[in-house]
């Protein structure tokens, strides 16, 4: 009998009792991306995020130190704000105008003599505290005010994600995207470290990287990858580059790690890319896209871009150039990696409601979709045990 390569079953990809229970035990309990240090640059400024059962915001103070917050009003329960936005001087509740300064001690209540005679203690009702890091560039929240280190969280990994300093380099906006992906969480993230199908669902949308001479493995919870650039794309790498370079030579390859839960990070010689993925229900995933590049002229780009344009010009096309059926909107069609993996994810989540479906032996490079597997449920198990 054919062994078969899999740990969870098909309800860790399907039910809302196992999205529940990730929501609680995982993205509840670890640090979280929020955003770039820039997306909070003086005071006033602030950005909220959900973490699991947490929404959160990051607030800059008038001392310019940054805080995290529950985003919730202690009289009521409502959400103080919303998204990313700047506030003068103070938070107000849109419910019943309590307001707080931006160290998160409750300031003002309205009418509070007339509809509170016997006054309130302000001291006792500020935001309840959360916590803030920055990492790489990244900002991070935790729920608890008093986590483990964002530095150890991410120590062991640390030194196998590249040269890059996103702190240095300059986000590029056009290339900003959100996508919603009708699959669970942990498919997307199991097609992001798939090594096996980098040759094959992407043989021409990927080619000017060496996948058979990819490194990659596991630091705790955490998987890194990285792999050499084509001969092709070597042998005349610094004409070949689309944009300036953001890393010194003689840094090469792509640097593609999945740090837990679903932060993925996709840098090369030229650029750093975040992959944010977000669990939205059993069968929904948000994932965000932002991009940075060399803090470079525009002369310097359009330079770069003519340098290149002869090795582009003619490179990689869609999986199946000629389209199938479903006509021009054909994502194995569009020569584009992400309708790829998105057009993958979401044809295997359909797949599982069959009672047909079952998982066939893996490859050498689907090891990484086991560890992450094993990673999920040892994980679970230390938080509902307390081991």
């Amino acid at each position: 009998m054919t062994r078969m390569y899999h740990h969870l079953p098909v309800d860790a990809y399907t039910s809302q009792d196992w999205f529940d229970r990730e929501q609680r035990l995982i993205f509840s309990r670890t640090w979280r991306y929020a955003g770039l240090a820039e997306d909070v640059p003086e005071p006033g400024h602030f950005i909220s995020v959900q973490a699991g059962l947490n929404n959160i915001f990051i607030v800059m103070g008038r001392d310019h130190r940054l805080r995290a917050f529950h985003n919730i009003c202690r009289h009521r329960g409502t959400q103080l704000i919303r998204a990313v936005g700047k506030t003068q001087k103070a938070l107000t509740c849109p419910y019943h105008d309590w307001t707080y300064d931006l160290e998160g001690n409750l300031i003002s209540v309205p009418d509070e003599a007339k509809e509170y005679p016997n006054g309130i203690d302000k001291s006792c009702l500020g935001l309840k505290p959360a916590s803030v890091d920055i990492w790489r560039g990244m900002l991070f929240v935790h729920p608890d005010p008093n986590p483990p280190s964002l530095a150890d969280w991410f120590g062991a990994v640390d030194p196998l994600l590249g040269p890059h300093k996103p702190e240095e380099l300059v986000e590029y906006p056009d290339a900003r995207r959100s996508y919603e992906i009708k699959a669970n969480w942990k498919i997307v993230v199991e097609n992001y470290i798939d090594v096996y199908h980098l040759s094959h669902l992407h043989s021409n949308t990927l080619h000017m990287y060496d996948h058979a001479w990819a490194e990659y493995g596991w630091k705790g919870l955490h998987y890194h990858f990285w792999e050499p650039p084509a001969p092709e794309y070597a042998k005349n790498l610094e004409k070949n580059l689309p944009t300036p370079r953001a890393i010194p030579e003689p840094h090469i390859g792509a640097w593609v790690p999945m740090l837990f839960p679903g932060i993925g990070l996709g840098a090369g010689e030229d650029s750093w890319n975040i992959f944010i993925i977000t669990p939205l229900g059993p069968d929904l995933t948000r994932v965000e896209n932002r991009t940075k590049l060399a803090n470079a002229s525009g002369w310097e780009f359009q330079k770069q871009e003519w340098s290149s344009w002869s090795f582009w010009k003619d490179f990689g096309g869609p999986k199946y150039p000629d389209g199938d059926a479903t006509g021009e909107d054909d994502p194995m069609a569009s020569g584009d990696f992400t309708a790829e993996d998105i057009y993958a994810c979401e044809q295997q989540q359909k797949s599982l409601t069959s009672p047909y479906f079952e998982v066939g032996p893996a490859a050498n490079g689907e090891s990484p979709v086991v560890g992450h597997q094993k990673a999920i449920l040892g994980f679970l198990e230390t938080q509902e045990t307390g081991s």
